[in-house]
Protein backbone atom coordinates (compact mmCIF):
# COMPACT_ATOMS: atom_id res chain seq x y z
CA UNK A 1 0.00 0.00 0.00
CA UNK A 2 2.95 2.91 0.30
CA UNK A 3 3.47 2.45 -3.37
CA UNK A 4 1.01 3.41 -6.23
CA UNK A 5 -2.12 4.74 -4.24
CA UNK A 6 -4.34 5.10 -6.62
CA UNK A 7 -3.51 2.60 -8.84
CA UNK A 8 -5.86 -0.26 -7.36
CA UNK A 9 -9.68 0.02 -6.61
CA UNK A 10 -11.12 1.55 -3.57
CA UNK A 11 -12.94 -0.32 -1.05
CA UNK A 12 -15.71 2.20 -1.13
CA UNK A 13 -18.90 2.03 1.20
CA UNK A 14 -20.34 -1.18 2.99
CA UNK A 15 -17.04 -3.05 3.07
CA UNK A 16 -14.92 -3.54 5.56
CA UNK A 17 -11.43 -3.26 4.94
CA UNK A 18 -8.60 -5.74 7.03
CA UNK A 19 -5.12 -4.29 7.18
CA UNK A 20 -2.07 -5.21 9.13
CA UNK A 21 1.00 -2.88 10.09
CA UNK A 22 3.95 -5.56 10.60
CA UNK A 23 6.00 -2.47 11.84
CA UNK A 24 4.15 -1.79 14.72
CA UNK A 25 2.44 -5.08 15.31
CA UNK A 26 -0.65 -4.33 14.60
CA UNK A 27 -3.81 -5.54 12.91
CA UNK A 28 -7.27 -4.36 12.17
CA UNK A 29 -10.08 -3.51 10.34
CA UNK A 30 -11.93 -0.39 8.94
CA UNK A 31 -15.28 0.77 7.50
CA UNK A 32 -17.36 2.87 6.12
CA UNK A 33 -21.04 2.77 5.59
CA UNK A 34 -23.50 4.52 3.55
CA UNK A 35 -26.81 2.87 1.32
CA UNK A 36 -26.42 0.31 4.41
CA UNK A 37 -27.03 2.62 7.03
CA UNK A 38 -29.62 4.82 4.81
CA UNK A 39 -31.55 1.22 4.42
CA UNK A 40 -31.87 0.47 8.36
CA UNK A 41 -32.44 3.69 9.82
CA UNK A 42 -34.91 5.08 7.08
CA UNK A 43 -36.78 1.91 8.15
CA UNK A 44 -37.86 2.99 11.57
CA UNK A 45 -37.87 6.78 11.05
CA UNK A 46 -35.17 6.98 14.45
CA UNK A 47 -35.20 10.30 16.29
CA UNK A 48 -31.91 12.03 15.28
CA UNK A 49 -30.31 10.83 18.27
CA UNK A 50 -31.20 7.11 18.40
CA UNK A 51 -30.24 6.78 14.77
CA UNK A 52 -26.90 8.19 15.62
CA UNK A 53 -26.70 5.73 18.02
CA UNK A 54 -28.10 2.65 16.30
CA UNK A 55 -25.43 3.91 13.33
CA UNK A 56 -22.48 3.90 15.62
CA UNK A 57 -22.97 0.26 17.42
CA UNK A 58 -24.14 -1.28 13.50
CA UNK A 59 -20.20 0.36 12.80
CA UNK A 60 -18.77 -1.66 16.03
CA UNK A 61 -20.63 -4.82 15.27
CA UNK A 62 -19.57 -4.75 11.60
CA UNK A 63 -16.17 -4.29 12.72
CA UNK A 64 -15.86 -6.78 15.64
CA UNK A 65 -18.40 -9.40 13.16
CA UNK A 66 -16.20 -9.52 10.32
CA UNK A 67 -13.41 -11.16 12.27
CA UNK A 68 -15.65 -14.35 13.26
CA UNK A 69 -13.19 -17.54 11.18
CA UNK A 70 -16.46 -19.42 11.49
CA UNK A 71 -19.97 -19.73 10.30
CA UNK A 72 -22.08 -17.92 13.16
CA UNK A 73 -23.20 -14.36 14.59
CA UNK A 74 -21.86 -11.94 16.54
CA UNK A 75 -24.34 -9.88 18.84
CA UNK A 76 -24.24 -6.78 20.63
CA UNK A 77 -26.92 -5.64 22.82
CA UNK A 78 -27.67 -2.82 25.37
CA UNK A 79 -29.74 -2.86 27.99
CA UNK A 80 -30.10 0.15 30.34
CA UNK A 81 -31.99 2.34 32.29
CA UNK A 82 -31.83 5.69 30.03
CA UNK A 83 -34.35 6.69 27.17
CA UNK A 84 -33.09 3.68 24.69
CA UNK A 85 -33.69 0.55 27.10
CA UNK A 86 -32.56 -1.93 24.41
CA UNK A 87 -30.81 -1.70 21.73
CA UNK A 88 -29.80 -5.02 19.49
CA UNK A 89 -27.52 -5.07 16.33
CA UNK A 90 -26.05 -8.81 15.05
CA UNK A 91 -23.78 -9.81 12.43
CA UNK A 92 -24.05 -13.06 11.02
CA UNK A 93 -21.21 -14.51 8.90
CA UNK A 94 -20.18 -14.27 6.29
CA UNK A 95 -21.63 -10.23 5.36
CA UNK A 96 -25.02 -9.62 7.06
CA UNK A 97 -25.74 -7.22 9.28
CA UNK A 98 -29.54 -6.22 11.13
CA UNK A 99 -30.44 -3.75 14.03
CA UNK A 100 -32.68 -2.56 16.69
CA UNK A 101 -33.62 0.24 19.15
CA UNK A 102 -36.41 0.19 21.80
CA UNK A 103 -36.86 3.41 22.96
CA UNK A 104 -38.91 5.71 24.61
CA UNK A 105 -40.52 8.61 23.13
CA UNK A 106 -40.90 11.09 24.87
CA UNK A 107 -37.78 10.53 27.10
CA UNK A 108 -35.79 10.88 23.78
CA UNK A 109 -37.73 14.43 23.27
CA UNK A 110 -37.09 15.26 26.70
CA UNK A 111 -33.37 14.37 26.88
CA UNK A 112 -33.09 16.12 23.14
CA UNK A 113 -34.20 19.18 24.76
CA UNK A 114 -31.87 19.17 27.72
CA UNK A 115 -29.32 18.62 25.10
CA UNK A 116 -28.39 14.77 26.60
CA UNK A 117 -27.83 13.27 23.71
CA UNK A 118 -24.64 11.78 24.41
CA UNK A 119 -24.56 7.73 23.99
CA UNK A 120 -24.25 7.30 27.72
CA UNK A 121 -27.25 9.46 28.33
CA UNK A 122 -29.27 7.69 25.89
CA UNK A 123 -28.37 4.23 27.43
CA UNK A 124 -28.30 4.98 31.39
CA UNK A 125 -26.50 2.56 33.19
CA UNK A 126 -26.94 -1.17 32.35
CA UNK A 127 -25.17 -3.36 30.56
CA UNK A 128 -23.40 -4.31 27.20
CA UNK A 129 -23.33 -8.04 26.14
CA UNK A 130 -21.18 -9.19 23.63
CA UNK A 131 -22.52 -12.97 22.41
CA UNK A 132 -20.70 -15.31 20.00
CA UNK A 133 -23.17 -17.88 18.57
CA UNK A 134 -21.54 -20.94 16.68
CA UNK A 135 -24.56 -22.73 16.31
CA UNK A 136 -27.36 -24.89 17.72
CA UNK A 137 -24.54 -27.64 18.30
CA UNK A 138 -22.08 -25.03 19.86
CA UNK A 139 -22.25 -23.15 23.21
CA UNK A 140 -22.42 -19.61 23.21
CA UNK A 141 -19.68 -17.30 24.64
CA UNK A 142 -20.74 -14.38 26.30
CA UNK A 143 -18.77 -11.12 27.59
CA UNK A 144 -20.64 -8.22 29.46
CA UNK A 145 -19.46 -5.31 30.50
CA UNK A 146 -21.11 -2.38 32.53
CA UNK A 147 -22.53 0.44 30.61
CA UNK A 148 -20.70 3.33 33.30
CA UNK A 149 -20.80 6.45 31.64
CA UNK A 150 -18.06 5.82 29.05
CA UNK A 151 -18.24 6.22 25.42
CA UNK A 152 -19.22 3.10 23.58
CA UNK A 153 -15.79 2.85 21.88
CA UNK A 154 -14.21 2.61 25.33
CA UNK A 155 -16.60 0.37 26.80
CA UNK A 156 -15.92 -2.16 24.21
CA UNK A 157 -12.07 -1.36 24.65
CA UNK A 158 -12.87 -2.19 28.27
CA UNK A 159 -14.45 -5.17 27.03
CA UNK A 160 -11.35 -6.62 24.97
CA UNK A 161 -9.25 -5.53 27.61
CA UNK A 162 -10.07 -7.31 30.39
CA UNK A 163 -12.48 -10.66 28.64
CA UNK A 164 -10.23 -10.99 25.76
CA UNK A 165 -6.66 -9.77 27.62
CA UNK A 166 -5.91 -8.27 23.55
CA UNK A 167 -4.46 -4.05 23.37
CA UNK A 168 -7.81 -2.67 21.16
CA UNK A 169 -8.26 0.67 20.43
CA UNK A 170 -11.11 1.74 18.24
CA UNK A 171 -12.64 4.78 16.76
CA UNK A 172 -16.13 5.29 15.75
CA UNK A 173 -18.00 8.28 14.14
CA UNK A 174 -21.33 8.96 12.48
CA UNK A 175 -22.69 11.90 10.28
CA UNK A 176 -25.39 13.47 9.23
CA UNK A 177 -25.29 15.16 5.26
CA UNK A 178 -27.39 16.88 3.16
CA UNK A 179 -26.89 17.28 -0.87
CA UNK A 180 -29.10 16.63 -3.71
CA UNK A 181 -30.21 13.73 -5.70
CA UNK A 182 -29.96 13.20 -9.46
CA UNK A 183 -33.18 15.52 -9.93
CA UNK A 184 -31.69 18.52 -7.61
CA UNK A 185 -33.87 18.23 -5.09
CA UNK A 186 -32.58 17.97 -1.60
CA UNK A 187 -31.63 14.45 -0.02
CA UNK A 188 -31.05 13.70 3.45
CA UNK A 189 -28.15 10.74 3.91
CA UNK A 190 -25.99 8.78 7.04
CA UNK A 191 -22.72 7.81 6.49
CA UNK A 192 -20.49 6.34 9.14
CA UNK A 193 -17.24 4.64 9.24
CA UNK A 194 -14.64 3.22 12.58
CA UNK A 195 -11.60 1.68 12.66
CA UNK A 196 -10.09 -1.12 15.12
CA UNK A 197 -7.02 -1.63 15.33
CA UNK A 198 -5.21 -4.37 17.76
CA UNK A 199 -1.66 -5.27 19.33
CA UNK A 200 -0.94 -8.95 18.38
CA UNK A 201 2.65 -9.75 18.58
CA UNK A 202 4.63 -12.91 18.18
CA UNK A 203 5.83 -12.64 21.88
CA UNK A 204 2.60 -12.52 24.36
CA UNK A 205 4.05 -11.36 27.20
CA UNK A 206 4.46 -7.99 24.77
CA UNK A 207 0.95 -7.84 25.07
CA UNK A 208 0.84 -6.31 28.58
CA UNK A 209 -0.75 -3.04 29.50
CA UNK A 210 -0.56 -0.58 31.53
CA UNK A 211 -3.83 -0.31 32.93
CA UNK A 212 -4.07 -3.88 34.23
CA UNK A 213 -1.98 -5.56 37.09
CA UNK A 214 1.08 -7.14 35.92
CA UNK A 215 3.12 -10.36 36.60
CA UNK A 216 6.22 -10.73 38.68
CA UNK A 217 4.35 -11.04 41.75
CA UNK A 218 3.18 -7.35 42.33
CA UNK A 219 -0.22 -6.83 41.29
CA UNK A 220 0.03 -3.00 42.44
CA UNK A 221 2.51 -2.09 39.84
CA UNK A 222 1.45 -2.70 36.36
CA UNK A 223 3.61 -2.84 33.75
CA UNK A 224 4.63 -0.47 31.34
CA UNK A 225 3.03 -0.40 28.27
CA UNK A 226 4.61 -1.71 25.29
CA UNK A 227 6.20 1.50 23.06
CA UNK A 228 4.70 0.13 19.48
CA UNK A 229 1.29 -0.27 20.79
CA UNK A 230 2.04 3.08 22.62
CA UNK A 231 2.54 4.50 19.27
CA UNK A 232 0.13 3.07 17.44
CA UNK A 233 -2.83 3.84 19.42
CA UNK A 234 -1.67 7.64 19.43
CA UNK A 235 -1.84 7.34 15.27
CA UNK A 236 -5.33 5.81 15.96
CA UNK A 237 -6.36 8.85 18.33
CA UNK A 238 -5.65 11.59 15.85
CA UNK A 239 -8.19 10.32 13.43
CA UNK A 240 -11.83 12.64 13.58
CA UNK A 241 -15.45 11.82 12.75
CA UNK A 242 -14.81 13.79 9.30
CA UNK A 243 -11.97 11.57 8.09
CA UNK A 244 -14.01 8.03 9.29
CA UNK A 245 -17.06 9.25 7.24
CA UNK A 246 -15.88 11.19 4.14
CA UNK A 247 -16.18 9.27 1.12
CA UNK A 248 -13.58 11.41 0.09
CA UNK A 249 -11.21 10.28 2.24
CA UNK A 250 -12.32 6.37 2.49
CA UNK A 251 -10.38 3.93 4.09
CA UNK A 252 -7.15 3.15 2.04
CA UNK A 253 -6.28 7.06 2.66
CA UNK A 254 -6.79 7.54 5.93
CA UNK A 255 -4.79 4.09 6.62
CA UNK A 256 -1.82 5.74 4.30
CA UNK A 257 -2.20 8.76 6.39
CA UNK A 258 -1.54 7.05 9.35
CA UNK A 259 0.61 4.19 9.04
CA UNK A 260 3.02 4.70 5.42
CA UNK A 261 5.72 5.17 7.66
CA UNK A 262 5.39 2.02 9.38
CA UNK A 263 4.09 0.13 6.09
CA UNK A 264 0.74 -0.64 5.73
CA UNK A 265 -0.73 -3.86 3.85
CA UNK A 266 -4.67 -4.35 3.18
CA UNK A 267 -6.85 -6.63 2.27
CA UNK A 268 -9.47 -7.93 0.10
CA UNK A 269 -12.42 -5.74 1.12
CA UNK A 270 -15.51 -7.80 2.98
CA UNK A 271 -18.93 -6.89 1.89
CA UNK A 272 -21.44 -6.30 4.21
CA UNK A 273 -25.45 -6.20 3.48
CA UNK A 274 -28.67 -5.50 5.53
CA UNK A 275 -30.06 -9.00 5.58
CA UNK A 276 -32.63 -10.24 8.18
CA UNK A 277 -32.31 -13.80 9.08
CA UNK A 278 -36.18 -13.50 9.67
CA UNK A 279 -38.53 -15.73 7.71
CA UNK A 280 -41.99 -17.00 7.67
CA UNK A 281 -41.17 -20.60 8.18
CA UNK A 282 -39.21 -19.53 11.32
CA UNK A 283 -41.96 -17.63 12.66
CA UNK A 284 -44.51 -20.57 11.70
CA UNK A 285 -42.62 -22.84 13.66
CA UNK A 286 -42.44 -20.44 16.44
CA UNK A 287 -46.22 -20.00 16.73
CA UNK A 288 -47.00 -23.91 16.04
CA UNK A 289 -44.97 -24.31 19.49
CA UNK A 290 -47.44 -22.36 21.53
CA UNK A 291 -50.19 -23.28 23.06
CA UNK A 292 -53.98 -23.95 21.50
CA UNK A 293 -55.23 -21.37 24.41
CA UNK A 294 -52.43 -18.76 23.39
CA UNK A 295 -52.96 -19.26 19.76
CA UNK A 296 -56.90 -18.38 20.21
CA UNK A 297 -56.27 -15.42 22.31
CA UNK A 298 -54.18 -13.65 19.33
CA UNK A 299 -56.36 -14.56 16.63
CA UNK A 300 -57.76 -11.23 15.18
CA UNK A 301 -60.41 -12.02 12.33
CA UNK A 302 -59.13 -16.30 12.63
CA UNK A 303 -55.40 -14.72 11.25
CA UNK A 304 -52.09 -14.20 13.21
CA UNK A 305 -50.07 -10.97 12.34
CA UNK A 306 -46.18 -10.81 13.60
CA UNK A 307 -43.99 -7.71 12.73
CA UNK A 308 -40.24 -8.17 12.41
CA UNK A 309 -38.42 -5.59 14.59
CA UNK A 310 -35.41 -5.64 12.95
CA UNK A 311 -36.62 -5.25 9.50
CA UNK A 312 -40.72 -4.16 9.99
CA UNK A 313 -41.29 -7.58 7.70
CA UNK A 314 -45.17 -8.70 8.38
CA UNK A 315 -46.17 -12.09 8.15
CA UNK A 316 -49.78 -12.78 8.36
CA UNK A 317 -50.64 -16.67 9.73
CA UNK A 318 -54.26 -18.20 9.53
CA UNK A 319 -55.11 -20.30 12.54
CA UNK A 320 -55.07 -23.78 9.94
CA UNK A 321 -51.38 -22.81 9.49
CA UNK A 322 -50.46 -22.78 13.12
CA UNK A 323 -52.55 -24.37 14.97
CA UNK A 324 -52.39 -28.09 15.16
CA UNK A 325 -54.69 -30.88 13.21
Amino acid sequence: MTEGLGTFNFAGDDHVLPFQVEGLDVRGRAVQLGPLLDTILARHAYPEPVARLVAETIVLTVLLGTSLKFEGKLIVQTQGDGPVDLLVCDYTSPESVRAYARFNAEAVEQAQAGGRIQPHELLGRGTLAFTIDQGSHMQRYQGIVPLDGSTLEEIAETYFRQSEQIPTKLRLGVAELIDRDENGKPRHRWRAGGMVAQFLPEAPERMRQADLPGGDGDDSMPPEEDDLWSEAKVMVETVDTDELTDPMVGAERLLFRLFHERGVRVYPPQPVYDRCTCSRERLQGVLAALSPDEIEHTLVDGKVSVTCEFCSTTYTFTAEEILPA
